[in-house]
């Protein structure tokens, strides 16, 4: 059981495809915990298990990878690079202290690094570049550093630069060490940096002893007096530096060669924090209300923090927590501050990949997983009932894209919404919705493979096959133009007949919902009547006249009518006047109304012109143009729900994976006059 000061908790962070999981592979491997280098090719790396992300060749849900490595306890949390999983990222991000961001030699600098860069400021990690694949011929390390300074400014500190025999990757510079190492023998070896390499290597060095300067006023002034640091100062100030921002260590590497990975580990293990390094964290007292400081220590009272939920058929329901304060022992009752429940935690265990290692305890800072808790979410606090405090949930992004989901069998829909509501459970991403109009279940996500996720989890998990399609639009109907109308019913089939006789005026009004008014003189319809008439006009405006949409911003007002003391009834009313609404509105200039929604997507000035073409294109009204520094702006734009459908994968597309969306439904517009028929013909 691993001390607070002694564990390190590491989130990958980066764009897919730049070897987060080959670099957990590699770290394991060279730790020799596993005798076997997996390749995501074959679907056996430790970190990649679920069969999802076997077949797709990419990680889909955060895993916990926790090891020994140098008497310090790694709690390694791979993460997904595709934006459509982003979620998995922050559940990651928000409990761990430090990031490593890998890109690749090979594709260089790229959205995903970014914002992964953005993440890492947002949750305060201290920060490791890890430039992968430098085994490959195309790759390019200084190119790569060039733009890492050109992005993310000064800060970036080249820590090792590779060794190249021709094309072949076959060690570093350690500069911190002025040694280079060297792996063409069977064990890599430290040796005397070759000639070819010196005046990097002190150009490197000078750039690093700089930074170290910058770290304090005693640094500076040894620094311009022209002295050495000692070998503590460097790594006093590295520290500094990292945890303020203004050094981010930057190694070279392949995990295919493992060339860089124990050096990846050495500097996690002596300059990234533990988690007692980290400001308090600020939670809610549930007595007072008050805010509170909760300080990681063991000699606490015990706040667990549950970032990620995992429903497995076999398991049942993991609880991924972290031991906020406190020491965690098996068997222990726990207050859930969000759920006002209690919970009993039977076994804890740390986790690497699928490998569940039981544990008698965890102390403050540590991460691990409770099975089958009853009301647990994520999100949720797990804390001492006799000292009760919430923290702050995690914010999730909202959904962008949404598809009307279809059972390929009939009966299935039970096991549908039973499977949904289980995956929610794992992914606080995604949204259900049902709509009683169309009539559709709606599943809302983050993108195209995100949904196609969910639903191959629905498969794999549930036994459930299912279609996604698009969703039909909300059209509505109103009328243009004031009409007089009469509606009349009259039935005689022997005995009681049926008898109801209106006059309505129809006309365009601003409310949404029915507006019915009276002006009946002389008692011409019965008062007790007036309520049958409203009735009548509301139920039949469920459909229009021109496609059968819903009608709104309709104004009737009862003028007149005839009554039969014996046959006349509610029921005959209600016809009467849903016979005038009829007329009324074929007589009135019916139209098409289609809903409009507000956008507001952010993205980086060079997209602005192709962004707003595309707004044109989906005939969209540009209403503001508004910068939000960092060389961003803001676009708020006024478009047709039904050209929003792909908007998601398209803006993905145009910005290069670096632009964002919110759109909300805003008011209705008529369709335009080209687009009636062909909206006409879909709802037949």
């Amino acid at each position: 059981m691993a001390a607070t000061k002694d564990i390190r908790n590491v989130c990958l962070i980066s764009h897919g495809n730049a070897g987060k999981t080959s670099l957990v592979e590699a770290m394991l491997y060279n730790g020799k915990l596993i005798d076997r280098f997996g390749r995501i090719e074959d679907g056996n790396t430790v970190s990649d298990y679920d069969s999802e992300e076997i077949k797709r060749k990419i990680s889909i849900n955060t895993s916990l990878v926790s090891f020994d490595w140098n008497d310090k306890k790694m709690n390694i949390l791979d993460t997904p690079g595709f934006f459509d999983f982003v979620g998995e990222q922050i559940e990651a991000a928000s409990v761990c202290e430090n990031c490593i961001i890998t890109v690749s030699g090979k594709s260089g600098v790229s959205a995903g690094t970014e914002k992964a860069w953005a993440m890492a400021d947002k949750y305060n990690l201290g920060k490791i570049i890890f430039v992968n694949k430098l085994d490959d011929i195309k790759s390019d390390y200084i190119r790569v550093v060039e733009q890492l300074n050109d992005i993310f400014g000064k800060a970036i500190a080249p820590f090792t630069f590779p060794i190249k025999d021709g094309d072949f990757f076959i060690g570093f510079v350690d500069v911190i060490k002025m040694k280079a190492k060297m792996f063409t023998g069977p064990e890599a070896t430290y040796e005397d940096i070759p000639e070819a390499y010196m005046e990097t290597a002190q150009r490197s060095r000078e750039i690093l002893n700089e930074s170290i300067a910058e770290c304090s006023d005693e640094l500076m002034e040894k620094f311009f007096a022209g002295e050495d640091f000692t070998e503590e100062e460097i790594k006093t100030a590295i520290k500094t530096g990292i945890r303020n921002g203004t050094v981010v260590p930057v190694i070279c590497g392949s995990t295919l060669m493992r060339i860089g990975i124990t050096h990846v580990l050495s500097l996690v293990s002596n300059y990234l924090f533990a988690p007692n390094d980290s400001e308090a964290i600020i939670a809610k007292d549930i007595k007072t209300g008050e805010k509170k400081e909760i300080v990681c220590s063991s000699d606490g009272p015990v706040v667990l923090k549950v970032f990620k939920t995992v429903v497995d058929n076999y398991v049942g329901k993991m609880s991924y927590f972290k031991v906020i304060s406190g020491k965690l022992t098996q068997d222990t009752s726990l207050y859930n501050s969000n759920k006002d429940e209690n919970e009993k935690l039977g076994k804890i265990f740390t986790l690497r990949g699928k490998k569940q290692i039981e544990v008698s305890a965890l102390e403050a800072g540590d991460i691990g997983v409770a099975a089958k808790l009853l009301y647990t979410e994520t999100g949720d606090t797990l804390c001492d009932a006799k000292n009760p405090v919430v923290l702050d949930g995690i914010e999730f992004p909202e959904p962008v894209l949404s598809m009307a989901i279809v059972p390929k069998a009939k009966g299935d829909e039970e096991k549908i919404s039973q499977g949904l509501a289980r995956l929610m459970e794992e992914d606080k991403t995604f949204c259900i919705s049902s709509n009683k109009e169309t009539g559709e279940t709606v599943i809302s996500g983050l993108g195209e493979q995100h949904l196609n996720v969910i639903c191959s989890k629905l498969l794999s998990k549930f036994g459930v096959d299912v279609d996604l399609k698009v969703p039909k639009i909300a059209y509505r109907e109103t009328i243009r133009k004031k009409v007089k109308v009469e509606g009349k019913y009259k039935k005689q089939s022997g005995g009681h007949g049926q008898y109801g006789h209106v006059w309505i005026e129809f006309e365009p009004c601003e409310s949404e919902e029915l507006v019915f008014e009276e002006k009946v003189f002389g008692g011409s319809v019965p008062k007790n009547y007036f309520p049958a008439v409203e009735k009548g006009i509301k139920e039949s405006m469920a459909k229009g006249v021109l496609a059968g949409y819903p009608v709104i911003n309709l104004k009737a007002t009862l003028l007149d009518g005839s009554y039969h003391p014996v046959d006349s009834s509610e029921m005959a009313f209600k016809t009467a006047a849903s016979i005038a609404y009829k007329t009324g509105l074929e007589q009135a200039d019916p139209v098409l109304l289609e809903p409009i929604g507000m956008l507001k997507a952010v993205v980086r000035n060079d997209y602005t012109g192709d962004v707003t073409g595309d707004i044109n294109k989906r005939r969209g009204r540009i209403l503001g143009m508004n910068p939000i520094g960092e060389g961003e702006t803001e676009i708020e734009a006024l478009i047709p729900c039904s050209e929003m459908t792909k908007y998601a994968t398209d803006l993905r597309a145009i910005t290069n994976g670096r632009g964002s969306f919110t759109f909300k439904e805003d008011h209705y517009e008529e369709v335009p006059a080209h687009l009636v028929e062909k909206i006409k013909e879909e709802a037949k």
